[in-house]
């Protein structure tokens, strides 16, 4: 009986978690009660607060009347971050709108400090509320509505209100394609297999999990070490194969080196019961003997992206652990090893949140890719929510999309045993850094792995927080080369030579020297205009024996890009 109880929550569940996209109600509800409890049981901080209002609405009428009375304008009582661009536009310096949005930013200014300085409430519940109350802020900012923003009232009025018609019939075609499941507009032109991901290559590999792409060669002679790239399994690979002007694979094959990458299947319901062990084994221990038929004797360079980095790492961890040296260097590009500080992201990450979450999972068999997009959008949700409701609909232009935006609208499936396991053990238990994650029924420690590390963090990360990639200096036991680059978790990484207003700092940490704050270690370093691209080839380069003929093709399965992607 009790079993056919369980399925009753299991399937009220599944249809609330469909209504709020996987967030559990209840993870919600506790940290409100956390933080309402202690602010309730402050009367000081209650006071505090109410003080900090009281100097707030006196800073805006003094702000106002100044306005009034100066012709040269009054100075803002307060300034957005330097991230935050909805007020930049000079109109907003006009009557009414420069009060308005110094109200607004005043009220955003109280609400962080409401929501993330009372005491006694736990970090996790703090950062929840705390997001939620900007979120809800974030909703109501007179840069969304058509009367509060002065650059929609003047297109309304150059255009006669033409604007918004085009900016509802936008959002309608958007609604309509969202529940078709089909691609955003303006994706058309680019096409996988025509404009993206066209790199020659052969497949030469296919498992039930994974196709193993080896690239042709484009130098007479090429390293005698290959590269193998582990991308993450909630992306489609070709993020790291675009156009060919910024593809990072293209990009290694033209300086020399054999390049092989894992292409992932996107699992339907079937792959239920697949998870991490599966991915280690049908992914990268599969795709290192097929490298090993075809060169055979070389040790590979690998390379992992996010959560593929994670994965390299696990196998790089348990393959030290068994002997196997068949790993000459590893780089992880904005990948995470140790989640005890992750971000944002954390908040999402609760035993409430994943009870929820793995019930949902039960149901469906996989994690869908749109319900995680939609979380990662929340993150940045002015970038891209907000401000495509402003150009979209309001102005109503389309944004001209780019190769990137079109990749990142190609979501993939997660299975629920992986994603439960990497939630579970990797995320919120911590096993990896902790050195009690099991593989084959035995721990693995990342302090095992002697191989030489390269690791790329993003400075403007919300997925995987530079600092918490940086803690990997504290869990490794070999030369660690941490190398920081401008950009967000994908535009950071995907930073071809040429690209504008690009910086990075680098700089290499060996097994004996004392270890370095993150905050002192950027301080420290000056900082190198360009691409990073250049500065790991030639560290790629130094740790390579040298130069040979290319190897031969493997028994070629089709033409890259491959079955799965299409998927």
């Amino acid at each position: 009986m009790s079993a056919d109880r369980s399925i009753i929550d299991r399937v009220i569940h599944a249809l609330v978690a469909k209504q709020t996209g996987g967030m559990s109600p209840l993870a919600l509800w506790l940290a409100y009660l956390d933080w309402a409890l202690h602010l309730a049981a402050s009367p000081g901080k209650q006071w505090e607060l109410g003080e900090k209002t009281q100097i707030a609405l006196a800073r805006l009428q003094h702000y106002a009347m100044n306005c009034v009375m100066r012709d040269d304008g009054a100075q803002a009582c307060i300034t957005p971050s330097a991230y935050d661009k909805r007020f930049a536009a000079d109109a907003w310096q006009n009557w009414p709108f420069n009060i308005w949005h110094q109200a607004f930013l005043l009220q955003q200014d109280l609400l962080n400090d409401a929501t993330r300085t009372v005491r006694g409430v736990s970090r996790k519940h703090r950062d929840i509320v705390n997001f939620c109350a900007r979120q809800a802020l974030d909703m109501v900012s007179p840069s969304n509505f058509p009367l509060t923003n002065p650059e929609v009232l003047d297109r309304i009025a150059k255009e006669g209100g033409a604007n918004l018609v085009r900016g509802a019939l936008n959002f309608i075609e958007d609604a309509l394609r969202y529940a078709a499941g089909e691609r955003p507009a303006g994706m058309e032109p680019f096409k996988v297999g025509e404009t993206l991901a066209v790199t020659p290559g052969k497949v030469i590999l296919r498992n039930e999990l994974a196709e193993l792409i080896q690239y042709a060669p484009a130098t007479a002679e090429v390293r005698s070490e290959p590269v193998l790239i582990v991308p993450a399994w909630i992306m489609k690979y070709y993020v790291l194969d675009l156009s060919p002007h910024n593809s990072l694979v293209k990009y290694l094959v033209d300086q020399g080196f054999t390049v092989f990458i894992i292409s992932w299947k996107n699992p339907d319901a079937s792959y239920r019961d697949f998870g991490l062990d599966h991915y280690r084994r049908l992914g990268v221990m599969a795709a290192l003997d097929a490298i090993g038929s075809i060169v055979p004797g070389a040790k590979v360079h690998t390379v992992g992206y996010c959560l593929g980095g994670t994965l390299l790492a696990i196998a790089a961890a348990a393959m030290a652990r068994d002997k196997d040296d068949r790993i000459a260097t590893l780089t992880f590009l904005a990948t995470q090893t140790d989640f005890t500080d992750p971000g944002e992201l954390e908040m999402f990450v609760s035993e409430s949140q994943l009870a929820f979450l793995e019930t949902m999972m039960e149901e469906y068999g996989t994690l869908d890719g749109r319900q995680m997009a939609a979380t990662f959008q929340l993150l940045r949700s002015n970038d891209l929510i907000w401000s495509r409701w402003l150009h979209d609909y309001l102005i109503g232009e389309r944004r001209q999309p780019n190769d990137l935006m079109a990749w990142n609208a190609d979501a993939t499936r997660m299975p629920a045993r992986m994603h439960s396991e990497y939630l579970r053990e990797i995320f919120l238990e911590n096993r990896l850094a902790q050195g009690t994650y099991l593989v084959e029924g035995r721990p693995i420690a990342l302090r095992d792995i002697t191989a030489p590390i390269f690791s790329v963090a993003t400075e403007w990360d919300h997925v995987a927080p530079w600092k918490s990639v940086y803690k990997l200096r504290l869990l490794v036991n070999t030369d660690l080369t941490f190398l920081l680059t401008t950009g967000g978790h994908n535009a950071g990484i995907v930073s071809e030579p040429g690209r504008r207003n690009r910086i990075y700092r680098v700089a290499t940490s060996h097994r004996d020297d004392s270890y370095i704050a993150p905050d002192d270690w950027k301080r420290n370093l000056p900082a190198r205009e360009g691409s990073w691209w250049p500065e790991w080839v030639a560290w790629l380069n130094a740790r390579s024996t040298g130069s040979a003929p290319p190897p031969p093709m493997g028994e070629a399965l089709c033409d890259a890009p491959g079955r799965y992607v299409f998927e």
